[in-house]
């Protein structure tokens, strides 16, 4: 932060503190000091209001939130480049260093955030470290393991895949038997870990409107075996032809997907987390997809991905692990 900025900050800062408690004093200064049953002449409904002095312990209360606004000011940061009066800490591989990286010392959420990590991370740590020595297939068979799996799935995953993993639009349903990248333990860790990009390319300029449609009616009438839209106005034999000269590189020429190249399984229905009916399938060939599944090796690290994993592995298994003693 500049110097001019910082200086703005805290000008602003405190002057809005002295004129709120010379507002405050002012008003009190000019109040009377016995009550009456006089009003000021207000009348809201029925309802009117006593021309009294505010109330010795509310008055108080007043300057009580002053005196405790300078005094947080004085130990926190809050005014510019101010650092505050706290000693501060941080930590760099969970040891604590009484610097912070620019030398200076004071108090900051950020190393606040640090010291808690560090400290859950002394807790915690070994708990992680065992599971991930064990296999993904063995630890989805820990009743407690997929507790805290299942914790980490919540803080972490829900907000895309759903509180129950089951997807929503664009967000693939984790309870089910369809992968894009593979349902395996170590595909999926793998895909936690470095997350996933779709690379599905937009064809509208290529194929052309009536390209796009005939190669959507060919998807649900000779892919996925069901009924066109009366209104389709769409030639599926000639979108079969268009299919076999654009889309068997990445879908197949069985249509059942790739998982090297992350493409879905075209003759069921239920693995189309961008809609399946002729118009979204329109949609989705026009103007391609490029959704991305967010890396998280560097948010919760290897050992956390590793629970995560057997917990995510866990959810398209039929059998469940006996609850631990």
């Amino acid at each position: 932060m500049s110097i001019f900025w910082s200086l703005y900050v805290t000008v602003l800062t405190l002057g809005t503190i002295i004129a709120l408690t010379w507002l405050l004093l002012a008003t009190q200064k000019g109040q009377r000091k016995e009550t009456t049953e006089e009003t000021v002449g207000h009348s809201f409904d029925g309802i009117e209001e006593y021309d009294n002095p505010l109330p010795r312990w509310w008055f108080m209360l007043f300057i009580g939130t002053i005196v405790f606004s300078l005094g947080y000011l004085a130990l926190y940061p809050g005014l510019g480049d101010w650092r505050g009066l706290l000693p501060g800490y941080a930590y760099v591989d969970n040891e604590k260093q009484t610097q912070f990286a620019d030398g200076r010392t004071g108090w900051t959420g950020v190393h606040e955030w640090e010291k808690e990590m560090a400290r859950a991370e002394s807790r915690f740590g070994p708990i992680y470290a065992r599971y991930a020595a064990m296999p993904i297939e063995e630890v989805a068979q820990d009743a407690q393991a997929l507790k805290m799996g299942g914790r980490l799935f919540a803080s972490n995953c829900s907000v895309c895949h759903g509180s129950d993993a089951k997807g929503a639009y664009g967000f693939p349903n984790l309870t089910d038997d369809y992968w894009r990248w593979g349902g395996e333990a170590q595909a999926i860790k793998t895909t936690i870990l470095g997350g996933r990009h779709a690379v599905m390319p937009a064809w509208g300029e290529i194929l052309g409107e009536q390209g796009v449609r005939d190669v959507s009616a060919f998807v649900i009438s000779g892919i996925s075996g069901r009924k066109l839209p009366e209104d389709a106005k769409a030639d599926p034999a000639a979108g079969q032809k268009i299919f076999a000269a654009n889309c068997v590189a990445c879908h197949g020429a069985d249509a059942k997907g790739t998982v090297a190249m992350g493409a879905p399984d075209l003759t069921l229905p239920a693995a189309y987390i961008y809609g399946s009916n002729f118009s979204q399938l329109q949609q989705t060939i026009r103007y391609g997809r490029q959704g991305q599944m967010p890396a998280q090796e560097a948010m919760q690290g290897n050992d956390k991905v590793h629970l995560l994993a057997a917990y995510v592995y866990s959810l398209s298994r039929k059998e469940q692990p006996a609850p631990s003693e």
